[in-house]
């Protein structure tokens, strides 16, 4: 487990060395082969009412870590402390009270809706799961937080087909809010729309974390939308986190050479501002057979032989901001 995962009541929640390996299975009797080592010994924590943007290249591990905090999937090795309490070892009746102080809201609105109910049935389903009986109790807290996220009353009354997809994705911000939980995550909210939708959606979803004093992990690939709404940014690699720290200083001074290409890739608003591309060779490796030492050693313009044989472990080079990379440590 990282240093920098601390227990401390200031922290709603924790990952501590959290790992994920999924089988491939084969054959006539459909043995297990080999294994994806989708996330390997993540440790990171988030503050109340922070946001805590997460980022990296597709297939990284991103939205595996997001469903592993609330236990949609389950942990391979690693802890999930939520306000103080280990939830990755209790049974599905001990884990509801929990259901509704933590909620996701899904990358693709329209697939995570079902087009046979009502958007006010599909928004009240989480009240009636936790104990609302009342049908009229029930719709009046749904026309509540559909004008919270700004829809209207009748909304309440059509199917998702009959909605656009900045709309479908408020949708899917009150069904997450209905509850009034304490923490959501976020999946690539706003990866699915126009440009011109996404800053709307960013902004309500900024105007809603101060309403409602809510604690994010915002999962993106978009390195100027994490800028927008973050507090502090974690950069992913292969299912590891390779640095994290407060937003201002990432984008100020980023030290691992993996978030350096990442920044020279974010387009410059000024003609005349020129900023030098780092171009990456070669392809991600595989999660099946990720490489020795350091994941990102392949790939890396300034990988010296210490980085194929020895992984770096993350270390805080101060004001808390951890990298996983030799140089930013001072090793040559």
């Amino acid at each position: 487990m990282s240093d920098h995962t601390n227990p401390n009541s200031q922290y709603l929640i924790e990952a501590r060395s959290l790992t994920k390996y999924f089988p491939v299975k084969g054959g006539i009797l459909q043995r297990t082969k080999e294994w994806v080592r989708a996330v390997e010994n993540v440790s990171f924590f988030i503050r109340r009412g922070e946001t805590l943007g997460m980022v990296g290249e597709s297939g990284c591990g991103k939205t595996t870590i997001g469903r592993m905090l609330l236990r949609l999937i389950e942990t391979t090795e690693g802890q999930v402390i939520f306000e103080g309490n280990d939830i990755t070892k209790l049974n599905e009746h001990e884990l509801k009270p929990y259901r509704r102080e933590m909620q996701i809201i899904f990358q693709d609105p329209f697939s995570s809706l079902d087009p046979r109910t009502s958007i006010g049935d599909s928004i009240g389903e989480g009240l009636r799961v936790h104990g609302v009986k009342d049908p009229k109790e029930r719709f009046k807290k749904v026309l509540e937080i559909l004008h919270t996220v700004g829809l209207e009353d009748y909304h309440a009354r059509r199917y998702p087909h009959e909605f656009s997809g900045g709309q479908r994705q408020r949708v899917g911000i009150a069904r997450a809010l209905i509850l009034r939980p304490k923490f959501i995550v976020c999946d690539e909210p706003v990866s699915a729309l126009d440009v011109s939708i996404q800053s709307q959606v960013l902004n309500l979803l900024r105007r809603l974390q101060h309403e409602f004093n809510l604690t994010y992990l915002f999962i993106a690939h978009n390195m100027s939308v994490v800028e927008h709404i973050s507090d502090r940014v974690a950069v992913m690699y292969l299912g590891k986190i390779v640095e994290i720290t407060g937003r201002e200083t990432l984008y100020r001074d980023p030290q691992h050479p993996y978030t350096r290409a990442l920044m020279s890739a974010i387009p410059v608003p000024f003609p005349d501002v020129k900023r030098e591309r780092i171009l990456l060779t070669g392809d991600v490796p595989s999660p099946l057979r990720p490489p020795s030492g350091c994941r990102f050693h392949p790939r890396c313009p300034l990988a010296f032989d210490r980085c194929s044989v020895e992984e770096p472990r993350q270390v805080d080079i101060g004001d808390g901001h951890w990298v996983a990379c030799y140089l930013a440590q001072g090793y040559h």
